[in-house]
């Protein structure tokens, strides 16, 4: 065989090939075998599988080869879904990848409790499932969640004793083992830090105390003390 002749005929098979492969998904559109039969969600916590399984909105004869970006864009507009990215898992799977906001509080929205997230908007999952042990917020507010969401961050023991989160003008008072803290939104961990060292101390020298006052660098203000002094 002539060089020639064997260098057209690996350019013929590959071109042949890579048609194939152009033409599968055309082709696994029609066929039973790629139906989606399963779908996964990777990453999800909070919202209920059930909810964004319709918002895919998948038809009886959905394929695994349809185009992925419609259904990406339907499960992000859901509330709460921050990211998302959906794949294909030959023959009939699709992988739903997610990110969704955190709660950090419970709020009131009309006559019930909802779940809040750190820019103060209400989240649709539900609270007996997502987050049940979660602080209570007086409002639906930017200013405390994202406090909340700091303390949550950067201090969890501490935000496993807030009971209770509301505005104090500009700042946000947090209500922790019955005692008012006083933070600005945007507290450091330095600061908060620095007021649950000042709690620890009251508590070694049995000191009770009604407020924590966060707000200011290097320095804590205690108020309403009480107990035994230093000597005692």
């Amino acid at each position: 065989m002539k060089p020639g002749w064997y260098v057209l005929g690996a350019l013929g098979l590959v071109g042949a090939g890579a048609g194939i492969w152009t033409g599968a998904p055309a082709l696994g559109k029609r066929l039973e075998f790629f139906r989606i039969r399963r779908v996964e969600f990777v990453g999800m916590r909070y919202l209920a599988p059930a909810v964004a399984l319709d918002a895919l909105r998948l038809g009886p004869a959905a394929s695994v080869f349809d185009d992925l970006e419609p259904l990406q864009r339907r499960v992000y507009a859901l509330k709460g879904v921050q990211r998302v990215e959906v794949a294909r898992r030959l023959p009939g799977t699709l992988v739903v990848r997610l990110s969704e906001s955190v709660p950090v509080a419970l709020a009131p929205a009309g006559r019930v409790m909802a779940l809040m997230d750190s820019a103060g908007r209400i989240l649709p999952f539900d609270p007996a499932r997502a987050a049940p042990d979660l602080p209570i917020a007086e409002r639906a507010d930017e200013r405390i969640g994202r406090l909340l969401r700091r303390v949550q961050r950067f201090d969890p023991a501490l935000f496993g004793r807030v009971t209770w989160a509301g505005r104090s003008r500009n700042d946000v008072v947090l209500v922790a083992d019955g005692r008012r803290l006083l933070f600005r939104p945007g507290a450091s961990a330095e600061e908060m830090r620095a007021v649950t060292a000042v709690a620890a101390d009251l508590a070694r020298k049995g000191r009770g105390y009604s407020e924590l006052d966060g707000r200011f660098a290097g320095q804590v203000v205690v108020r309403g003390i009480s107990g035994r002094g230093p000597g005692a």
